[in-house]
């Protein structure tokens, strides 16, 4: 079975596509990385009188998980992301993990590009690969993990045994988000009703596709004229991202919400942000949204984040739950396609992929 690295080997990139800019030795946004208000299409969610937002993302505590499920389902359905907070991950970790992540990113720009991502390549140090789909460069530089990766390129990136410490912490990090991915996943599936020892889901739990992306947003001169990431959706069935703590109003994680508008994931002390992904909302036959994000820089913070994405295994086959579909009288929307053929669809056609495997 081909591995998640694999799966995006047939979609190669310019090196162009890859390199980020040198943020340390810019004043001013270049042209290059100039866009417009990107609010025109989609409005702003509405504010009280008091600046605060009058619909936040919802907040779920695991600590008790008959109510965390259907809470969850119901984030889901309306949402497609909720925050997490008693979640089983240390806190201590986590914070070792972003000072890690702190720490490559802080490297100069030339050693960082020791660990570049081949052009047919799906780990290492670069920019974002929604990049081609965009006219404009976005205000980002990430590193991708996935598998042993981390060593390969630590290995390149700190002499002697500096890299074994960023090593060791990623590691255990990953470890502890898998354990939180499969735990969240089946408390998805218990919200619609769905075991675990259905629809062949099994083997997910024994070798899942994952990844870990590195995300550095660094300050910015003009925030108004840049953007951190263009608006996407995820491929993969949920992502747990952990965010820096960034002045809100001024740089941050946005989820768009229909009939609300654009809303800030305002970072909640010690939680744990969980998006619905497109092979989510392919499984719910359309029911759990797959949520449009974006992010917004600051002038003065680099903001950081770690994204951990979570799939089933690449050749396994995504389609509408059988028995979600029959329970209910609904139609198929979208027809079977394995992991890696939807991201084969998605790496050529990013926001129309889904129309592409419609019934």
């Amino acid at each position: 079975m081909s591995t998640l690295s694999e799966a995006y080997t047939d979609h190669p990139l310019h090196l162009h596509q890859i390199i980020p800019l040198d943020f340390d030795s810019v004043r001013a946004v270049p042209e290059s990385h100039v866009w417009p208000n990107s609010d025109d299409d989609f409005p702003p969610a509405d504010v009280d009188d008091h600046g605060q937002f009058t619909t936040p993302v919802p907040v779920i505590d695991l600590s008790d998980p008959d109510a965390a499920t259907k809470l969850i389902g119901h984030a889901c359905e309306t949402w497609g992301v909720f925050q997490v907070i008693n979640h089983g991950i240390p806190s201590s970790l986590v914070q070792e993990a972003e000072s890690e992540v702190r720490r490559l990113f802080s490297l100069p720009a030339r050693q960082k590009l020791k660990a570049l991502r081949a052009p047919g390549g799906a780990t290492g140090y670069g920019i974002a690969r929604i990049t081609p789909f965009f006219s404009k460069y976005m205000w980002h530089e990430g590193f991708t993990i996935m598998n042993n990766s981390a060593i390969d390129h630590a290995n390149t990136l700190w002499p002697n045994d500096e890299h074994a410490r960023f090593c060791d912490v990623i590691e255990d990090y990953q470890k502890k988000m898998s354990i939180l991915a499969e735990q969240l996943t089946k408390l998805i599936f218990k919200s619609l009703d769905i075991s675990e020892e259905e629809e062949e889901m099994d083997q997910w739990w024994v070798d899942p596709s994952t990844a870990l992306q590195l995300n550095s947003y660094p300050s910015c001169p003009d925030p108004s004229r840049a953007l951190g990431l263009a608006p996407h959706t995820d491929t993969s069935l949920i992502t747990i991202l952990h965010q820096s703590s960034t002045i809100i109003n001024g740089g941050g994680l946005q989820v768009f919400n229909d009939g609300v508008g654009w809303v800030p994931v305002v970072p909640v002390s010690g939680a744990l942000v969980v998006n619905v992904g497109d092979l989510l909302h392919i499984l719910s036959n359309g029911r759990f949204i797959s949520v449009l994000h974006r992010v917004f820089v600051n002038q003065n913070l680099q903001r950081l984040s770690m994204a951990y994405f979570y799939s089933p295994p690449t050749g396994f086959r995504v389609a509408p739950l059988t028995k979600l579909v029959n329970s209910s009288g609904q139609v198929p929307r979208y027809r079977s396609v394995t992991v890696r053929e939807f991201i084969s669809i998605k790496a050529k056609s990013l926001d129309k992929a889904l129309s592409f495997i419609e019934n």
